[in-house]
């Protein structure tokens, strides 16, 4: 039995906390949300965010000197916008026996990898926790209702991701151990500006005759086609977009009506602009982001990333989806 602490409780952090705590691990969870707290202190269950699926047995605080304590395993389940300010945070109660676990993907400010800014965060203050990335096919309610799945656990050392994924697997969430967390997390992050784009076929099929599997499977492939040209120049081994962090994981971000960044992409190809769409959303959208923080990448190492500038062509509002949508297919 493993003791963890799972900082941040929205769908995902709900979802894997509600894995472990089902698996006899002790789960200990935080929220800076009220609600959230109430929620599951009260009723054993996120209403907010995955109301179909109780936690009970998880503590639960709105400290996190309280949720550290007597933990093995830090797992930072906060959105990629806040999740540095929450590592600073955790500083002071940061253990020599902590590991930790990032669920979050992408680009820091500064242009590096979330990874990257944390271990700089931590040598800073003189800290030498091992740090690994979780990343893969992982819708939350398919993972909290049981359906069986696969996720990558990467870490530079591989000793550390070996015992993590041996620790926090479980019948139905199988982990794989690998050595390259900067492939895992870059096809983590890219993944969801995929999705983005494959949504908006979905919205341009709800306003008209636009929208259809072939224009989304074409979308697709232009998309994962530019991911592997792409990635590899900014540090991913190649093998990885092929594994569960990148074909998989983009798969069925791009296709699941649960994945969020398909949702949004879907509210833009309804006609909304883009604060539109982002007030309506009920959770984080990470592909937003992650589409800014790639083109500004591709531009620093001089490279041609037309899919992607559709995309944020789109986001700007100088043209609508089935203009993007016509961008992305035209590619060769």
């Amino acid at each position: 039995m493993a003791h963890i602490s799972v900082l941040g409780l929205g769908n995902w952090g709900t979802a894997i906390a509600r894995l472990w705590l089902l698996e006899g691990h002790k789960v200990k969870g935080w929220t800076i949300e009220q609600e959230v707290y109430e929620s599951i202190t009260m009723h054993g269950v996120n209403e907010k965010y995955l109301p179909d699926h109780p936690v009970k047995g998880m503590d639960v605080s709105m400290h996190l000197s309280e949720v550290m304590e007597g933990s093995e395993i830090i797992v930072l389940a906060v959105p990629s916008s806040v999740i540095l300010d929450v590592v600073q945070d955790i500083m002071p109660h940061l253990q020599p026996s902590h590991v930790i676990l990032d669920l979050a993907k992408g680009l820091a400010p500064g242009k590096r990898l979330i990874s990257q800014a944390i271990k700089e965060q931590l040598r800073e203050e003189g800290k030498t926790n091992p740090l690994a990335v979780l990343t893969g096919p992982t819708i939350a309610p398919e993972a909290a209702g049981g359906v069986m799945t696969t996720a990558l656990v990467a870490s530079e050392d591989h000793a550390v991701a070996n015992r993590l994924a041996s620790t926090l697997s479980t019948p139905s969430f199988i982990l794989h151990p690998a050595s390259d967390p900067e492939g895992a997390e870059l096809w983590g992050a890219f993944k969801n500006v995929v999705a983005l784009a494959c949504g908006l076929v979905d919205g341009l099929k709800q306003v008209g005759d636009l929208g259809g599997d072939n224009l989304k499977a074409a979308i697709f492939m232009s998309g994962f086609k530019e991911g592997c040209l792409l990635l590899p120049e900014l540090g991913a081994r190649a093998e990885v977009a092929f594994g569960p962090a990148g074909l998989g994981d983009m798969y069925v971000t791009a296709t699941s009506p649960f994945g969020r960044n398909r949702s949004m992409g879907e509210k833009l190809g309804t006609g909304l602009s883009l604060d539109e769409a982002l007030d309506e959303m009920h959770m984080v959208a990470e592909g937003v982001r992650a589409a800014r923080m790639f083109i500004e990448r591709a531009e620093d190492f001089g490279l041609d990333v037309p899919f992607t500038k559709a995309l944020n062509t789109l986001l700007n509002g100088d043209i609508d989806a089935e203009e993007c949508c016509r961008r992305m297919v035209a590619l060769r």
